[in-house]
């Protein structure tokens, strides 16, 4: 039952939603002057901070963050946008975080802001390195699991659930019953987009709290070549269509040693604009699963080439950005491990990461909490960071022998049901990798007041 005082913040919410859409540009200041008012994250040292990132936006006209907040009410579909507002800013963030605040003081373990789930291995695609193909198409968690999931996240304040896969929208129909269930927490899928079509969108304009990320390589080229031919018309087409019907979606981004100049080119940034996307989250490839190619892995320059296109592309251009590893240094290192977010497989295996398969856990034998508080998430807990330069992040790609030790102390085993990795074999493919980015991450991380070394790092107190 939601708590009176929860009920008057998200009443007083939704009416501010509808004051400000009459006019955004001049009262959506007025919506975080009634949070002040009202004293939502008033002993909040993080709401401070964001407070003051939001009037500097909203009162700066010519600041590229107050065009990207424009350009929502423009382009996105009213009922939409309260939605998106309720279930991040008021359930994900002001009545979420103290609920996880207080479990992780309760419990002394790792309490996520997000889950990322695989509803099924299926895929109506087989991209070229990617470990789901192995999996083949017979592993699902049903929906009453994914429900059970969503309620025990709740329980602990997370109110925010991303999918992957597989191809989670070969689960349409269940994806879609999940967020009318809970019209209280915010649904993200990772898809190849090609199942998109226009019944789909309508349903998601019915629901109104679901967004696809998108999976585009680049142009034509480079989509094609990891994904098949043909795939990027297909996403194309699903991009237009999302498009007119004002719904948000974002685009997911591998970089690799194919991609990267293109993935990070301002002619693919314009382009993402161009298609209508409001978010772009960013991953590099991992070698991951006894498939992989490490052949495809981004060199040290490359993943500096993406460091520094992306923080100025941030100044520039209305679009935001992720960096999966290469914002480490705004997240606090690593986010895994239910530090920030967890990952449970099609067989329900509760990995600490969606690129770390192995589990000590599984939700159909164990709950949410005792996952958190089982030997392998408590390794994580205790580990973070991995490194004290936190461009460094990653256990695996970054610190190999991190994860080997997490998991030989925690006694996880492989969840890859085909073919089990070894981890000294699967951190052996990172070691390469891992000794070239040193010395480059190294160098970015004595930059930390923006200095003329690099010209356009951002100090840490920017975000």
């Amino acid at each position: 039952m939601m708590k009176l005082k929860e009920k008057a913040q998200a009443f007083a919410l939704n009416q501010a939603m509808n004051y400000i859409s009459g006019n955004p540009e001049k009262n959506l200041p007025k919506l975080l002057s009634l949070m002040e008012d009202m004293g939502w994250g008033r002993n909040s040292a993080a709401f401070t901070s964001q407070k003051e990132l939001f009037h500097d936006i909203l009162d700066h006209p010519d600041n590229i963050w107050h065009q990207y907040l424009m350009g929502l009410w423009r382009d996105i579909d009213n009922d939409i946008l309260k939605t998106l507002f309720r279930n991040f800013v008021l359930n994900a963030s002001l009545i979420g975080g103290p609920k996880q605040k207080a479990a992780r003081e309760q419990y002394d373990c790792n309490i996520p802001w997000a889950i990322l789930m695989d509803p099924t291995s299926a895929c109506n695609l087989q991209c070229t390195g990617c470990w789901a193909a192995e999996y083949g198409h017979m592993l699902n968690m049903s929906y009453e699991t994914l429900d059970d999931i969503v309620s025990q996240g709740k329980a602990l304040g997370t109110h925010f659930y991303l999918f992957s896969g597989g191809e989670p929208l070969v689960r349409k129909a269940d994806i879609i019953r999940l967020c009318e269930a809970h019209p209280d927490c915010q649904f993200l899928s990772f898809t190849n987009g090609t199942l998109i079509n226009e019944d789909f969108a309508d349903e998601m304009l019915r629901v109104g709290n679901f967004i696809p990320a998108i999976s585009v390589e680049g142009f034509e080229d480079d989509t094609d070549f990891r994904r098949g031919d043909g795939t990027f018309k297909q996403v194309e087409r699903a991009m237009a269509i999302l498009k007119a019907r004002r719904l948000p979606f974002g685009i997911s981004c591998c970089y690799t040693e194919k991609n990267t100049e293109i993935i990070g080119s301002e002619a693919y940034f314009d382009q993402m604009i161009e298609w209508g996307a409001k978010f772009c989250w960013f991953f590099t490839y991992m070698p991951v699963g006894t498939g992989a190619v490490p052949e495809l892995m981004a060199t040290a320059d490359q993943r500096a080439f993406m460091y520094h296109q992306i923080r100025k592309f941030r100044k520039t251009k209305p679009l935001f950005t992720l960096d999966f590893w290469n914002d480490g240094e705004y997240a606090g290192g690593c986010i895994a491990g239910g530090r920030r977010y967890l990952h449970i497989n099609a067989n329900g295996d509760m990995e600490p990461c969606a690129f770390i398969h192995y589990s000590d856990s599984n939700i159909h034998t164990k709950t949410l909490l005792e996952a958190l508080q089982a030997p392998l998430f408590m390794a994580y807990k205790e580990r973070q960071p991995f490194n004290g330069n936190l461009l460094r992040p990653c256990p695996l790609l970054d610190n190999p022998d991190a994860l080997v030790d997490i998991i030989e102390t925690s006694g996880a085993h492989s969840t890859d049901l085909e073919n089990p990795e070894n981890v000294l074999g699967l951190s052996d493919k990172c070691r390469s990798a891992a000794a070239h980015w040193a010395p480059v991450a190294d160098k970015l991380w004595g930059c930390q007041d923006g200095c003329a070394g690099c010209g356009t790092h951002e100090p840490l107190s920017a975000l």
